[in-house]
């Protein structure tokens, strides 16, 4: 007998399995709806991919993406996680089927999966349909960048426009802009930052950072940080390193600009948090600085100097600042207007102070005070201790070194508006110990020249040339305040050069002035009694001098330079020289002197003596008694090398750098050969004359001792002027600097560079600086040099009177810059007869050979501007000549 089961199940529960098991079929098409939500993710997400590059491509074009794009972007990413929890669970889920998938072991449990892969199918076909945009992107909106309150400007527009469209520049991530202070910078960075308010929409954001000196890291930040609404109390108590990466978290995805004002030294802009800008973000940053050094240090290898006004820029500037009717007022104040404005040389910070000075003045008189007192001591005129010199004392004050602040100060002795010759102020400041002890010239040279280098790229001295230097007039009265301990000592620095003077000034107080320069006025004699103790720096260079009293220099021990060049007239100097014990630097250039005095021998620091250009000078004797001489002069002098002369020479074991320009001329007295390997010793030997000599070669054994060494390293000129006992100069291979050549009148020499001699010698290959070879009256010379050689520099060759010469050592690329290149040649056929080395070397330098004058003029040869720089007329009757290798008499 069986036993009964019964089951009862409500109307309720049996509708709900019907719905699972027939309805939507959540259970029954899960299987299907699975596989189908797999294909469709990955359409979906192929989709994605593809709207993202799209995005990707018109946001490095700087357009913004589409709010729309963004909200389908994040359901997406939101969908694919949900999609992969979903299939993760997928194999537990299908294995708790039955009846061949159209019913669950579990039914709820199955139903409510099954429910979800259903309607996330839905969602992501619904998402597919919705990603086909048409466009992903839009123009950002206009970048809000605040215009900055500018004066109008007047001059500044070309630089204006040059300094925008570099910056614009797409290979231009990084810009300097350095000038003096005061030269509108600032005005000019204003006027930068509000054009990018005038274009608008171009970058996402505008940074403008005043930095100023000594600015910290730190501040930097905070100040960026405000600028990107990151400023707030959590922010503010983080270390730098995570303020930098907030930073830089911010300004990765935006078009930036970061404008700095005022740099004094580099800012690590990796520091800070900055991306650094470059072509492929489009990002930039500008910044302004006073000293050159610091573009460079920044990566501006080409900044822009903002430079001083042109004139006419400048008086249309001053006149806007002194107004219409103060110079309606009186005609004659518009002429002096012209005058103190010329006073400012094109500073814009000196016209716009001195200009709104005077706005008011309406009496001539009162232009006539403001010009004197701007020609006489520029820093009492009012506002001038105020206003302008203490802004442009910064760039002094940064110097940092104290030798290097002294240099600077050192140019404040020179006239307004002169040209400093680099070489010689450099002479002064080794004499004055600004550049430190080291004994070796060359190497105090080089420091000095980095040290020239540090006050130009700070645009306290501007370069005029490569062997010239110069400072603004504002920037001198700077100095000049400031060495008079900002106008309290003032005669500290007695400066008065090129004013016209015909008398030394009246001095209240001797004791202390501690340099004096009187240099370039009409001063004939100076007779008074002066007790400057402490003096130590005299310059009375180009006056009319004739007299200089032994009561004047008594009193000066302390007196380390002494410069009385360029006194045409003065030709004795007074015994009491021997009293300037502490003197190291001596110039007699340019005088009459005929002899040196007696009590010379007692200045035992001289380091520094230049006799050059003193034709009246025949005998150096007793200079051997100046054994701390290290650098000689006897350019151009009466001084010839003879026997006793080269003896006194050899004495000088300090004598390191050249003795410039010694002339051997041969008068009866050298009896046997000369040689000039004792020269060879004289490192820095820079210009050599042998005339009429007796020797017929320099002893090669003692060049051959380390011929890796040159022994002439500084020679650059050398004439050899009848020598007829000389058959070649092979010597010269040890001069590697040679310049100029000459050679001339000396009926020996049949080759310059013999190769039997050069045997050993072959790895130096000579003449690669020269410039000029001149060849004249040589009746046997064959060869200049048996093979073709380089001559990276050479200008000109000219071949006079040489029958015997054939053959240049020339092949198709010796001389690169062909078209300024030239062969001379008399009598003229015989460039028609030259020899080459091949066709191409013909057709190459054919176009160069000129016929060449007959009428030989030795001073023609010197005249280029890489031989000769006049530099000023120091008087009516005379011209200043500061290197010049040569200097007839005829003159």
């Amino acid at each position: 007998m069986g036993s009964c089961f019964s089951l009862q199940v409500s109307d309720q529960t049996l509708n709900r399995i019907f719905n699972c098991l027939i309805g939507k079929g959540y259970i029954r098409n899960l299987k299907k709806n699975l596989r189908a939500l797999q294909r469709e993710m990955e359409d979906l997400r192929a989709i994605q991919h593809e709207v993202q590059n799209k995005v990707a491509r018109e946001e490095s074009r700087h357009q913004q993406r589409l709010e729309a794009v963004q909200v389908w972007l994040d359901r997406v990413n939101s969908i694919d996680i949900e999609c992969k929890d979903l299939l993760s669970v997928s194999p537990v889920e299908l294995q708790k089927l039955c009846l061949c998938g159209l019913c669950s072991k579990y039914v709820c449990s199955s139903y409510k999966y099954g429910k979800k892969v259903f309607l996330l199918l839905e969602e992501v076909k619904k998402l597919k349909s919705e990603g086909n945009f048409d466009e992903v992107s839009q123009p950002p909106p206009r970048s809000e960048v605040e215009e900055r309150p500018t004066q109008p400007t007047i001059g500044q527009e070309e630089m204006l426009e040059k300094a925008w469209n570099r910056l614009m520049e797409d290979g231009v991530g990084i810009m300097g802009l350095h000038g003096m202070g005061g030269v509108g910078k600032t005005t000019l960075f204003k006027k930068i930052h509000n054009k990018f308010a005038e274009i608008g929409g171009t970058f996402d954001i505008v940074i403008w950072i005043v930095v100023s000196q000594g600015a910290k890291l730190s501040k930097l930040q905070e100040d960026i940080a405000e600028k990107l609404h990151l400023c707030d109390d959590l922010w503010k108590n983080k270390n730098e390193s995570d303020k930098a990466t907030d930073i830089h978290r911010v300004l990765k995805g935006k078009r930036f600009v970061l404008m700095l004002d005022d740099m004094w030294e580099k800012v690590d802009l990796e520091a800070i948090g900055i991306p650094y800008p470059k072509e492929v973000n489009k990002c930039k940053v500008a910044f302004t600085t006073r000293d050159q050094k610091v573009c460079g240090e920044m990566g501006d290898h080409k900044p822009m100097q903002v430079k001083c006004l042109e004139p006419e820029d400048a008086w249309e500037l001053f006149k806007n600042k002194v107004g219409d009717n103060t110079l309606r007022s009186d005609p004659v104040i518009v002429e002096l207007a012209r005058e103190v404005a010329q006073k400012c040389r094109g500073l814009p910070l000196a016209l716009n102070v001195i200009g709104e000075t005077m706005a008011s003045k309406t009496y001539v008189q009162e232009w006539e005070h403001a010009r004197d007192v701007l020609t006489r001591s520029a820093a009492e005129f009012s506002d001038m201790e105020n206003k302008i010199l203490p802004i442009l004392k910064y760039s002094y004050d940064s110097l940092g070194d104290e030798h290097i602040k002294s240099c600077f100060l050192y140019c404040a002795l020179f006239p307004e508006d002169d040209e400093i010759y680099n070489e010689k102020l450099i002479d002064y400041w080794i004499c004055e110990g600004f550049i430190g002890e080291d004994q070796v010239i060359k190497r105090a040279r080089n420091k000095g020249y980095a040290m020239l280098g540090t006050l130009t790229r700070a645009n306290l001295l501007t370069k005029v040339s490569t062997n010239l230097c110069g400072m603004h007039d504002v920037v001198r009265e700077m100095a000049l305040w400031i060495a008079s301990d900002f106008g309290k000592q003032k005669e500290n620095f007695v400066v008065q050069a090129r004013v016209g003077l015909h008398e030394i000034p009246k001095v209240k107080d001797w004791g202390a002035v501690r340099r004096m320069s009187l240099m370039m006025n009409k001063i004939e004699g100076i007779t008074c009694e002066s007790k400057c103790s402490e003096l130590t720096t005299l310059f009375l260079q180009g006056n009319q001098l004739k007299n200089l009293s032994g009561e004047f220099i008594r009193y000066m021990q302390k007196l380390v330079v002494l410069d009385l060049s360029y006194n045409r007239d003065f030709n004795k100097l007074p015994e009491q020289m021997s009293g300037l014990v502490s003197l190291q630097f001596l110039d007699l250039s340019c005088t009459s002197i005929g002899q040196l005095p007696v009590g010379l021998k007692e200045l035992k620091k001289l380091t520094f003596l230049d006799l050059g250009f003193t034709e009246r000078l025949c005998s150096i004797s007793g200079i051997s008694r100046l054994l701390s001489l290290r650098l000689l002069s006897l350019l151009w002098s009466n001084v010839h090398g003879d026997a006793s002369v080269l003896k006194e020479l050899q004495q000088l074991e300090n004598l390191q750098f050249h003795i410039r320009g010694v002339k051997f001329e041969s008068k009866g007295f050298l009896q046997k050969p000369f040689d000039l390997s004792f020269l060879a010793s004289m490192e820095n030997l820079s210009s050599l004359w042998v005339k009429n000599s007796y020797f017929s070669e320099i002893d090669s054994s003692y060049l051959h001792i380390n011929p890796k060494i040159p022994c002439f390293t500084n020679l650059s000129r050398l004439i050899i002027k009848k020598c007829h006992s000389m058959k070649d100069l092979t010597w010269i291979l040890f001069a590697p600097n040679l310049v100029f050549l000459q050679i001339r009148d000396s009926r020996e020499v049949g080759e310059i560079i013999n190769k039997e001699k050069a045997t050993n010698l072959t790895s130096i290959t000579p003449f690669r600086k020269l410039e000029t070879l001149y060849l004249y009256g040589l009746s046997k010379l064959e060869s200049i040099y048996w093979s073709p050689l380089p001559f990276p520099r050479l200008l000109i060759i000219h071949v006079l009177h040489c029958p015997k010469l054939r053959k240049l050592p020339l092949n198709a690329t010796s001389v690169p810059l062909v078209e300024e290149f030239q062969i001379r040649t008399y009598p003229p056929e015989q460039g028609n007869e030259l020899e080459w080395e091949d066709e191409d070397t013909k057709n190459r330098f054919l176009p160069s050979i000129k016929p060449e004058s007959n009428k030989y003029k030795e001073w023609d040869l010197w005249r280029s501007k890489k031989n000769l720089q006049v530099v000023r007329a120091v008087n009516s009757f005379w011209a200043r000549i500061e290197t010049c290798p040569i200097l007839p008499s005829t003159l």
